[in-house]
């Protein structure tokens, strides 16, 4: 069996995304991750569905205990670290803030994603419930809309859909998939993919990939660093 990309380095992955002075949010689960891979110096200001903005990465597990104000939770409930200049805001204030179009990067986690952009990650299969929290306002106002999450399900179902089998969250948001195997364009001429995981063909993640992949000319190997 070949080798997947752990949780963190998809994150750290992702982390090459973002860009000195992007405004951010960070969705629940491996999203959450990226806050400890940017790069130090490069300042990202984080934003909070529950009215923060300008705070700190989040604290590890090993932090808590020491440092962790019960004040500064982001919207997954995770403690943060404090940063000078952060603020603190109504609720309202701050979807006023995604829905005027004021985030440059939202980084979500999916449960399935199709290959016009499609979203759907607040309803589990199964489950009856969810929660769709701010997901809907940040997948359709966010300039720029990456997924973090696993190519394929627990029992090796693909997670990239020709039409997605739960509630959506959102349609054609978006623009980049980074998975456990490999990194995705969503283009209008559908799925374009641009890096692959080490020991990965481009046929081994057609394979666990519903629509069809187009390899882009300068496909490359994942770089983390």
């Amino acid at each position: 069996m070949k080798e997947r990309l752990s949780r963190e380095a998809i994150a750290m992955r992702i982390a090459k995304e973002l860009f000195d002075g992007a405004v951010v949010n960070l969705g629940i689960g491996i999203p959450t991750m990226v806050s400890s891979f940017v790069p130090e110096g490069m300042t990202i200001i984080y934003h909070s569905e529950n009215g923060m903005l300008g705070f700190g990465s989040v604290l590890s597990a090993d932090e808590v205990e020491e440092k962790a104000d019960i004040d500064l939770v982001n919207a997954g409930g995770q403690y943060v670290r404090p940063k000078p200049g952060m603020s603190f805001f109504h609720h309202a204030d701050s979807f006023a803030m995604v829905r005027g179009g004021h985030l440059d990067v939202a980084v979500l986690g999916a449960i399935e994603v199709t290959d016009c952009g499609d979203l759907a990650n607040w309803m589990f299969p199964g489950r009856g419930v969810g929660n769709i929290g701010g997901g809907m306002d940040l997948a359709f106002n966010t300039k720029k809309v990456i997924v973090a999450m696993e190519h394929t399900t627990k029992d090796g179902r693909p997670k990239i859909v020709k039409k997605c089998c739960v509630p959506l969250t959102a349609e054609r948001c978006v623009d980049l998939i980074v998975t456990d195997i490999a990194v995705i364009d969503v283009t209008y001429q559908g799925l374009v993919l641009k890096e692959y995981a080490p020991g990965w063909t481009v046929d081994d993640i057609q394979a666990l990939t519903e629509p069809e992949l187009k390899a882009a000319p300068d496909l490359k190997e994942i770089e983390l660093l």
